[in-house]
This record gives C-alpha cells, structure tokens and sequence, in this order.
C-alpha cells in the first residue's frame, strides 16, 4: 500500500491537494480524493518579457493529444510491462494533455520571443501553430525508486503556407523521491518544468532558423 504523505506549503513548483489523506487501493475506498496539478518551477524564473523585443509573431497552440490511456485526470502508473493502471485517490485536476496546454504557454512567453500566444479554440490565424500529440505522463515502478515519465512529439507550421518547420519528439524522465502518488506528482511536475522550458527554446530556434534546431527552413 502507497503510504500517504502530507503535502508540504514551500514547494516552488505546483502541486496542490484537495484533500490531506489517501492511499493506493480499490476503487471502492472510502479516502477522499487527493487532487493535483502543473505548473512551471517559479524559482527559475524566466527571461522577463519586457527585456526582449519580440522577434516573431502570433503563435497558435493546439490542445495536446494524449496516447491511449492517458488521456484522462486518472494518475497511471506502471509495475509490469505494458500495463498501465490509476491511483484511486489521487487524480490530476484536469488531463494532462488539457494542463500541459497553459504551462506551455507560460514558457513560451517567459522567452520574449512571440508578439502573442493563443490557444485553441481561436478564430485567431496566427503566423505559426505548434500540434502537440502523443503525450504519456506515468510513474514507473519497474526500478527503484520509481521514476516519472512524461514524453510527447512537437510539431510546428508556418502559416497560412501551412509548412512544417521542424518535428520533434521530446522525453524526459525524472525520479521520484518517494514511492507514492505524492512523490509522482512532485516529479512529474520536475518533468513538465524541464520539457516544456526545452519545448519553448526549440520552437524559437525553429521559427528564427537556428542551425542548433535541427529544424527546416
């Protein structure tokens, strides 16, 4: 049984809970249900918009589409090979394809690069769209300790040429420091800040041309 773990208030990145107590066990347990959520390591910091002049336009960002079976708020995890299962009292406040979507965006405008970054649905053109798709976010417990994973594919469009400048898998994995849901969602929160931030700065060196990109032109 995943022992339950208090959630502590100094964390600089984001994971809340709804309720304080919860265990892994059998859809029928009577625990309240622990709640948590994404959001980019605040103590990092950022490059300030303000101090970049933007350098290209309106970016177009898409809602992520998530493999099957993790395209729901259920925190899966894995002790076999092949076989996802949940957490049955602890959830994600929303999919994590549908919380990887704001995230993203704080990156992206923490770089100073874009005029301005729409999500969809948007009647909104732009002059660039990122598609975002495959996306897997599990804890592992194939090792010890147990590790989470979180990979996705990046794919982005000049428009309205509707020309594909580069695609790109990303993954990353990140070890928990504890075997529980807790310790999954403070590691996977590790996982999002550490992609995503490499997300931004690929798609900017996509859109200017970088050769470090590996992007075409």
């Amino acid at each position: 049984m995943m022992m339950p773990v208090r959630l502590g208030t100094a964390m600089g990145i984001g994971i809340g809970a709804l309720a304080l107590a919860g265990c892994l066990s059998l859809p029928h347990d009577t625990h309240q249900i622990q709640t948590f959520f994404l959001s980019l390591d605040r103590s990092a910091g950022g490059t300030a918009i303000s101090e970049v002049r933007p350098k290209a336009g309106t970016l177009v960002v898409n809602v992520p589409v998530a493999q099957p079976g993790f395209d729901g708020p259920h925190m899966a995890y894995m002790q076999r090979p092949y076989e996802v299962s949940y957490y049955a009292t602890h959830r994600w406040a929303d999919s994590p394809a549908r919380m990887v979507t704001p995230v993203l965006i704080q990156a992206l405008e923490q770089t100073g690069y874009w005029r301005a970054i729409v999500p969809m649905p948007t009647s909104v053109r732009g002059d660039h769209r990122v598609e975002i798709d495959q996306l897997e976010l599990v804890q592992t417990f194939l090792q010890k300790p147990s590790q989470v994973r979180l990979a996705l594919r990046v794919q982005v469009i000049k428009l309205p040429e509707y020309l594909v400048l580069g695609t790109r898998l990303f993954d990353v994995v990140e070890v928990s420091f504890t075997d529980d849901a807790y310790g999954g969602a403070v590691a996977a929160n590790r996982a999002a800040d550490k992609l995503l931030r490499e997300v931004a700065g690929w798609l900017s060196g996509c859109v200017s041309g970088s050769q470090e990109s590996g992007c075409s032109r």
